[in-house]
C-alpha cells in the first residue's frame, strides 16, 4: 500500500474511532493489504502520524497519545466553544468523590483504610462505586494483612478521560486549584477536562445525570 493510501486509512480510523487505537489496532487495519502481502509495520505507522500531526497543526483537532492509544481530540482552546453546544449543564461530583478520586490518583495503590486515614473521614462506599463504574478506578489486588483489603488504583479510562498517557502528566500536587477542608482532607476544586474526543457521546469529565453523588 502507497503511503499516501495508509495515511488517509489510518487518518479515517482515527477520527471514526469511538475509542483510542492502540498500535495493534492501527496495524490490524494493513493486515491483508500492502504489496505482496507486506504489512504495514509500527515504525511506519509512527512517521504516518508524525505527519498527521503536521498536518492539522493549523486546526481545532489534535492527535494525542493517551494511556490505552491514540486519538483525534478537540485542542484545549476550542473547549469554551464545544461547551456552548451542551443544553444542560454538566453535573459536578461531589467533594468527597473528588477527595476520593484524588487521594487514590495520588497515592495508589491504595485500600479503603488508608483513603480513611487520609482523609481523617470513613469512606463514602457510594463514592467508590460511582468511581468504579465510570471506568476511572479498580481493584488491582488485595494488601498481604488480616482481611485481604482491597488495593484501588485508577484505569487507563481515568487518563484517556484526563487528556493525558500516564501518571507522571499529573499535574503536581501544589499546582492544583485546591482548598483544605475541616475535616484536613483536600479536594480539587473542578472538575475539568482538557479536550473532546471526536465521536465522543459524552464529553470526558461530564457524569451521567444519575449519578446520585453529585452537587
Amino acid at each position: 500500500m502507497m503511503v499516501a493510501e495508509a495515511k488517509k486509512v489510518l487518518e479515517t480510523a482515527l477520527l471514526c474511532a469511538q475509542e483510542p487505537l492502540s498500535m495493534q489496532d492501527m496495524m490490524n487495519l494493513f493486515s491483508h493489504d500492502g504489496d505482496n502481502g507486506k504489512q504495514v509495520k509500527s515504525d511506519e505507522i509512527r512517521q504516518i502520524l508524525a505527519a498527521l500531526e503536521a498536518d492539522w497543526a493549523d486546526r481545532g483537532l489534535e492527535i494525542v497519545r493517551l494511556a490505552s492509544g491514540w486519538r483525534f481530540q478537540s485542542r484545549p482552546e476550542m473547549r469554551r466553544y464545544l461547551d456552548r453546544l451542551q443544553r444542560e449543564k454538566s453535573p459536578r461530583y461531589s467533594r468527597s468523590t473528588l477527595e476520593t478520586l484524588a487521594i487514590i490518583a495520588y497515592n495508589q495503590p491504595v485500600t479503603r483504610g488508608d483513603i480513611e486515614r487520609i482523609r481523617g473521614v470513613a469512606v463514602n462506599s457510594q463514592a467508590i462505586r460511582m468511581l468504579e463504574e465510570r471506568g476511572w478506578i479498580e481493584t488491582i489486588g488485595h494488601r498481604e494483612v488480616p482481611g485481604r483489603p482491597a488495593l484501588l488504583a485508577t484505569t487507563f479510562r481515568f487518563l484517556d478521560d484526563l487528556g493525558i498517557s500516564s501518571l507522571e502528566q499529573l499535574p503536581a500536587l501544589m499546582d492544583i486549584d485546591q482548598r483544605a477542608q475541616p475535616d484536613g482532607g483536600m479536594i480539587i476544586a473542578q472538575n475539568t477536562y482538557p479536550a473532546v474526543p471526536v465521536n465522543s457521546v459524552q464529553a470526558p469529565g461530564e457524569p451521567a445525570a444519575n449519578d446520585a453523588d453529585i452537587v
